[in-house]
């Protein structure tokens, strides 16, 4: 393999390493928005700190 090549390769593997890192973001999460409390609420008489 020749200098040039090899030096040709490696800046366009760290090249792309650092457009994955800085760019733009490419998630395609849905949004959810707020989501309401559907637990149960504390019960004061049953503390357990003392």
């Amino acid at each position: 393999m020749s200098l040039p090549k090899m030096f040709r390769e490696t800046v366009g593997f760290f090249s792309d390493a650092v457009s994955r890192v800085f760019g733009l973001d490419d998630d395609n999460y849905p949004s959810t928005g707020v989501q309401p409390f559907s637990g149960d609420v504390a019960d004061k008489k049953h503390r357990y700190d003392r």
